[in-house]
């Protein structure tokens, strides 16, 4: 196959439309650091979430390694990212540097071979289904109520809130989230790990009297003990989830060892890219878990169409909001669904550089 003749590195700084925020942070601006590999006369596009500081290291690091490197050896490629970075950690930021690598090499290569990624991946579904997912602490109740409220007149099968950063007012929150999606429509909550045991233990009891099924993070993501604790007290019928921060197979796998979830969450754009996503999916399929995905609803549409144990993806209102700015052909969901454009290779859509410049950062 051609080789890597250039990795081009930049990054984007966005204002969220309201001011976000969970049950440990508050936040008014996104970064998106894009990566774009080319190669025999096409471009691949791969990118992550963080800060100025993966975008340097992407460039100082990463490109200079790949660079003249042949597309069709990605997991090498990875491989030896893994072990160029060693010194500098695993996690964090040189784990999002690989991911945005790894990703842009796939859509490279797909794009070289004139298939969707989907396709040279290979097919375990035609469309996946995602769930609303937003309802920030920092929302009023009439925000909360409008945000998930829309999601399930669209067909939505499931919706998401955030809790913790007051617990006195969650359950309140809960119960008007609940009246504004009626009672079809599943209701799930993330306390982004801001709860003590104790309170992630009554609050899974009170929670299923608003028919609550999915408790995320109750605990830190680090307590596998409390997870596992949650996990076998919580009511029947309610799941815990937990691995959005995983940067590698050995947390996914000591997660899944310790009983500490009833379905894995994977990140694409944290947990190595494509290759680790695939992996996660892999670990979670042969423990007879199913595997979710955390934000990022456009990089995760074709590897959650080729991973066999996928449950559903997190379509979050701020990565949604911004990978329409960003991109052109990007999919729009359908009744609760997203479905690749089989007409499209790789990823499938179109970087719109000039319509973003204005949020473009130095580094």
């Amino acid at each position: 196959m051609p080789t890597i003749d250039h990795l081009q590195v930049s990054a984007y700084t966005v204002p969220t439309d309201l001011p976000e925020g969970d049950g440990t942070l508050d936040w008014n601006r996104t970064t998106l650091v894009l990566v774009q590999a080319t190669g025999g006369s096409k471009t691949g596009i791969g990118y992550t979430y963080a800060d100025l500081a993966t975008a340097r290291l992407v460039e100082d690091k990463l490109s200079p390694l790949i660079t003249g490197r042949d597309v069709g050896e990605i997991p090498r490629l990875w491989k030896q990212m893994s072990v160029h970075t060693r010194n500098l950690g695993h996690s964090g930021i040189v784990a999002m540097a690989i991911s945005a690598v790894d990703t842009a090499l796939w859509d490279l290569k797909a794009r070289l071979m004139n298939v969707p990624l989907c396709e040279l991946l290979g097919m375990a579904r035609d469309y996946i289904p995602i769930y609303g997912s937003g309802g920030f602490t920092s929302y009023s109740i009439d925000q909360l109520q409008e945000q998930l409220g829309n999601w399930a007149e669209a067909g939505m099968q499931w919706v998401k809130m955030k809790v913790g950063s007051e617990p006195e007012t969650d359950f309140a929150r809960a119960d008007a989230a609940r009246k504004a999606i009626g009672s079809k429509t599943g209701l799930l909550v993330d306390a982004n790990g801001a709860y003590s045991r104790k309170q992630a233990l009554a609050f899974a009891q009170r929670f299923t009297e608003l028919d609550v099924t999915w408790f995320e993070e109750p605990v830190s993501s680090d307590d596998l003990e409390g997870l596992r604790l949650i996990r076998d007290r919580a009511p029947a019928g309610m799941e815990i989830a937990a691995g959005e921060y995983g940067y590698d197979s050995c947390y996914f796998r000591r997660l899944i060892e310790a009983g500490a979830v009833d379905v894995l969450q994977a990140d694409v754009t944290r947990c190595g890219g494509i290759t680790g996503f695939l992996a996660a999916g892999i670990l979670a399929e042969a423990s007879g878990l199913s595997l979710s995905s955390h934000c990022a609803p456009l990089l995760h549409l074709h590897p959650a169409c080729s991973t066999p144990a996928f449950r559903h993806a997190e379509y979050f209102h701020d990565h949604v909001r911004i990978e329409s700015l960003f991109f052109e052909n990007v999919p729009t969901p359908t009744k609760g669904f997203l479905r690749p454009d089989l007409t499209q290779p790789g990823i499938g859509v179109v970087f719109k550089e000039k319509d973003v410049s204005k949020y473009q950062q130095s580094f």
